[in-house]
């Protein structure tokens, strides 16, 4: 068994170092710099967002707000969206528990017949949050755009993201870089084997998000201040 395992061990290095020089020879030295010039930056937003990131419902700090980054509840193929169920049932614990006050809801509402706030809003509802309590915000087209909102239209300084873990670190990087007081608590993660669309969009928006705060780039509406009680 011990020669087997030995024996396999050797194989795999061998074709591993195979790929690594095929790789190597047909890929240009550019494009390869800029892969892993990628993997760098998305390590540096995951380690820069983890000391404000909660997995613990019991040991997360207070906020007044909780902003929940909007998603639609039905995929394309007619399948639950599983990403959309977790954020509501993290968003509830979260009040439920005491550690928010209110609930921002934040997400893309381009057209009339895609509303993510309003979708979110009604779940919300039906799970037993008073609908006093819930806010929406109707132009949360990027992250960034419901990160900055939060601040300069609805006021708040310091709140707790919700969303699952790989999009936290990004919305929690934004808002430290610009200033914010946010933390985040994580939503039950999706097998991102059935998601891999989704893996594959946050590599590339981590180094977005990076550039964002480099040039400083503002949300694409801002509008008058709107008050959360």
């Amino acid at each position: 068994m011990n020669l087997f395992n030995r024996f396999s061990a050797r194989l795999k290095l061998k074709f591993t170092r195979r790929h690594v020089v095929f790789f190597l020879v047909l890929v240009p030295l550019p494009l390869i710099m800029l892969i892993i010039a990628m993997f760098g930056l998305n390590r540096y937003v995951t380690r820069t967002a983890a000391p404000y990131i909660y997995n613990d419902i019991a040991v997360i700090p207070k906020n007044h707000v909780g902003l929940l980054l909007g998603t639609i509840p039905v995929l394309s193929n007619g399948r639950i969206n599983l990403f959309f169920v977790y954020r509501i049932n993290a968003a509830c614990d979260l009040y439920n528990s005491g550690k928010i006050d209110a609930i921002l809801v934040s997400g893309d509402n381009h057209v009339k017949t895609y509303n993510e706030p309003e979708a979110m809003r009604q779940a919300l509802i039906q799970r037993g949050i008073p609908e006093s309590k819930i806010h929406c915000d109707y132009a949360g087209f990027r992250t960034l755009d419901s990160v900055v909102r939060c601040k300069q239209v609805f006021g708040q300084q310091s709140f707790t993201i919700i969303s699952q873990k790989f999009h936290n670190e990004r919305a929690v990087y934004i808002a430290r870089k610009l200033g914010i007081d946010a933390i985040a608590y994580n939503a039950k993660d999706v097998n991102m084997r059935k998601a891999k669309h989704v893996t594959a969009r946050e590599f590339l928006a981590k180094p977005v998000a990076v550039l964002d705060a480099l040039i400083h780039r503002s949300p694409r509406f801002l509008g008058e201040k709107i008050q959360i009680p």
